[in-house]
C-alpha cells in the first residue's frame, strides 16, 4: 500500500506550505489529510479505483486528484514545484528545537540557510546576531536544539527498533534451521533509544541462517557475512547484528550480550569471587588449572550458579543498582498484562484520529475494562481544545455510548492545561462532571525552575485533578525536560493524592525510568498512559510499562492496573 508514502508527502507539503504565504486553513487541510489515510485500514489504490478517495474524511477534490497523480506516477507536480523554491531540506530545519516556520524562512531568506548543517555554520560564522527578533538566548537555544537533534539521530527510538526487531525474527522464525530467536542489547533492556539491534538464534545449520539474513530483502549493506556472525545496515541505516550461539551456552550469551556492561562487569566481580568465571560462552567453575562448564542454557540457570536471583532485564542497569546487588528479594515488576486500561488518550473532539467510539472499541479489543477520553482543553489552541460548550456534547455522548457498551466503560475526561501561574483552564463546575482530569504544561517552558515547579505543586492542589501529564515535558531528540523541582513536586502528589504520569507515547516516555524509581521511593502513585492521538497507539502501552519495568515499578504502584470498580474508588479524591 501506498498510504504511508502519501502521508508523508502531504505532510511534507504542509511543512514546506507554512514557509509560504499559503492560507493557513490549506496548509491544515494537508496535515489533517495525511493524518486519515495515514490511519485507512484500506489501500488508497483500492479506494482511487472504486472512485471512493472523496470519502476520506479531510480529501477534497484537489487532494483527490493529488492521491490519483500520485498512484499513477510517484510524483505530484505541484509538490516538485514547490521544492524548486522552498527546498525539501528546510524542513530538517524548521524541526530544529526554538527554530520553526517563521525563523526558517527568515534564515532561508537573509542568509540562504538550506539545511542543519548550513544553520549550524552560520551560528558559527555570527551571521545570526542581528537579524530581527534574533536574540544571543534564541541562538543558544537553537545551537543547543542541533546538538539535541545530532545526538538523537545517532540512536533510533524505541519504537522503530521493534519494529525492524520484530521484523528480522518474523522472517529467522521461518527459517526451518532455526529453533530460536532472541532479541538481545538495550532493546532488550527496554532503554529509550536503541543503538543497534543486537539478534541470537539457535539453529541448526549456522551457514544457511547467516546466508539467509544478508539475503533479507530490507537490507541495504553487509558489514560482515561469517558463518556464525554477520552484520547488515538496513535500507533506514539501522545496523543489525546476528550471532548463532550453540544450545548449551545460550543463556550465557543472551545474559552477556543483554547487558548492560556495568551488569555485567559487576557479575564478573561476582563469579571472580566465588572462583567462578562469567561469558559469553558459559559459567565455569575455575579449580586450579581447570574449567568446568556449569549449566549454561537459560538465563535463570545461569543465575542459579552464580548463586543470585533471576534479575529482569530491564533492572540491569545502575538504576537501583544499591537494591539490586543488597541480596534481597527481587520485586514482581509490572507487566503489560497487569494493565485494566488507558486514562489518557484524544479523540476528534481535539487532536485525535478516531472518534470516541472507535477509540473505545480498539482499548476493549485489547482486553482493557475502560478507557479515559481526554481530550485537550479550550486553552490548547494549536491541538484544536475542546470549548466549554463542546465538552458538555462530548459528556452527553459519552454518556449515550455508555449505554452501548458492554462490560467496557468511557471515562470522560480532559487533558487541561495548566496556565502560566498554574491556574486549570475549566471552571470548578466543570471540572467536577469529568470522569478523569489530567493537568499538562505544554507552554512556558521558558520559565524559571521555581515557577514551573510551583506551577505543577498547584495543579496537584486542585481537588479535581487526578494526575500530571508527562510531568517533565520532555520530548525525546527534541526537546530536554524544563527545570523542575522534582522532589517538592512528588512531595505535592503524596500529600494531594495526585498521580504522576508515565507517558507511554515514544517520543516522550515522561517521567523517565531514573525519575520513576525516585518517585515511587517516596510514595507516588502512578499512570501508565500512551496519549493516544489514534487507535493505533493504543498498543504503545508496552513501551510505557518498559520504564516503569526499569523504575522497578509493580502492579501495586501503578493505578491503572486496578479494575474498573477499584479505579473509579481511587478517582474519588
Amino acid at each position: 500500500m501506498k498510504n504511508h508514502e502519501i502521508a508523508e508527502l502531504f505532510n511534507r507539503f504542509g511543512r514546506l506550505l507554512e514557509m509560504t504565504d499559503e492560507n493557513v486553513f490549506k496548509i491544515r487541510a494537508y496535515f489533517k489529510a495525511a493524518e486519515n489515510i495515514d490511519a485507512l485500514g484500506q489501500d488508497l489504490q483500492v479506494l482511487a479505483d472504486e472512485q471512493k478517495l472523496s470519502e476520506i474524511p479531510g480529501v477534497g477534490k484537489a487532494l483527490e486528484e493529488k492521491i490519483i497523480e500520485y498512484l499513477k506516477t510517484g510524483k505530484v507536480e505541484a509538490y516538485e514545484r514547490l521544492i524548486q523554491d522552498v527546498p525539501e531540506t528546510l524542513i530538517d530545519v524548521m524541526s530544529v528545537p526554538s527554530v520553526g516556520p517563521k525563523k526558517a524562512k527568515l534564515f532561508f531568506d537573509k542568509l540562504k540557510v538550506k539545511t542543519v548543517a548550513d544553520l549550524a555554520k552560520a551560528i558559527d560564522d555570527g551571521k545570526l546576531a542581528g537579524l530581527d527578533g534574533i536574540k544571543e538566548k534564541t541562538i543558544q537555544n537553537i545551537k543547543d536544539g542541533i546538538a539535541l537533534i545530532q545526538q538523537g539521530q545517532a540512536r533510533l527510538p524505541i519504537d522503530t527498533a521493534t519494529l525492524v526487531a520484530q521484523q528480522f525474527v518474523s522472517a529467522l522464525k521461518e527459517l526451518p534451521e532455526v529453533k530460536r530467536v532472541e532479541v538481545a542489547g538495550s532493546l532488550r533492556r527496554a532503554k529509550e533509544t536503541i543503538g543497534d539491534i543486537d539478534l541470537l538464534v539457535d539453529a541448526t545449520d549456522a551457514k544457511k541462517v547467516m546466508d539467509a539474513f544478508v539475503a533479507l530483502p530490507w537490507v541495504k549493506t553487509v558489514n560482515g557475512h561469517g558463518e556464525t556472525k554477520s552484520s547488515i545496515l538496513t535500507k533506514e541505516n539501522v545496523q543489525v547484528d546476528l550471532r548463532v550461539i550453540p544450545a548449551n551456552v545460550f543463556g550465557a550469551a543472551l545474559l552477556h550480550l543483554t547487558g548492560s556492561q556495568t551488569f555485567n562487569v559487576k557479575l564478573r566481580q561476582i563469579a571472580i569471587k566465588k572462583d567462578m568465571k562469567v561469558s559469553e560462552w558459559g559459567i565455569f567453575k575455575i579449580k586450579g588449572e581447570t574449567e568446568t562448564l556449569l549449566p549454561s542454557d537459560t538465563e535463570e540457570k545461569c543465575f542459579k550458579a552464580l548463586d543470585l536471583p533471576y534479575i529482569e532485564p530491564e533492572l540491569r542497569e545502575e538504576i537501583g543498582e544499591e537494591r539490586l546487588w543488597s541480596g534481597g528479594k527481587m520485586p514482581p515488576l509490572v507487566t503489560l498484562k497487569d494493565i485494566k486500561g488507558d486514562l489518557h488518550s484524544h479523540s476528534t473532539y481535539s487532536d485525535g484520529r478516531n472518534t470516541i467510539e472507535d477509540m473505545a472499541n480498539a482499548a476493549k479489543a485489547l482486553g482493557y475494562e475502560y478507557l479515559g477520553c481526554t481530550d485537550h482543553s479550550a486553552r490548547l489552541k494549536i491541538a484544536r481544545g475542546v470549548s466549554q460548550e463542546d465538552l458538555l456534547k462530548k459528556i452527553k455522548e459519552v454518556e449515550e455510548l455508555n449505554k452501548r457498551l458492554k462490560g467496557f466503560r468511557v471515562l470522560c475526561g480532559s487533558e487541561v492545561e495548566i496556565d502560566s501561574e498554574g491556574n486549570l483552564d475549566y471552571n470548578e463546575d466543570t471540572l467536577a462532571r469529568l470522569d478523569v482530569v489530567i493537568a499538562s504544561v505544554h507552554s512556558g517552558f521558558e520559565q524559571s525552575k521555581e515557577q514551573l515547579t510551583r506551577r505543577i505543586v498547584k495543579a496537584c492542589q486542585n481537588k479535581y485533578v487526578h494526575a500530571i501529564g508527562h510531568p517533565t515535558g520532555r520530548h525525546i531528540g527534541k526537546r530536554e525536560g524544563y527545570q523542575i523541582d522534582f522532589k517538592e513536586i512528588c512531595h505535592a502528589a503524596v500529600d494531594t493524592g495526585t498521580f504522576l504520569e508515565i507517558n507511554a507515547f515514544p517520543n516522550r516516555l515522561d517521567l523517565d525510568s531514573a525519575n520513576a524509581y525516585f518517585a515511587r521511593g517516596m510514595g507516588v502513585k502512578f499512570l501508565i498512559d500512551t496519549d493516544a492521538h489514534s487507535k493505533t497507539h493504543l498498543p504503545y502501552m508496552t513501551y510505557g510499562v518498559g520504564v516503569a519495568r526499569r523504575g522497578w515499578l509493580t502492579a501495586d504502584d501503578v493505578v491503572n492496573t486496578r479494575s474498573l470498580a477499584q479505579l473509579e474508588k481511587m478517582l474519588k479524591k
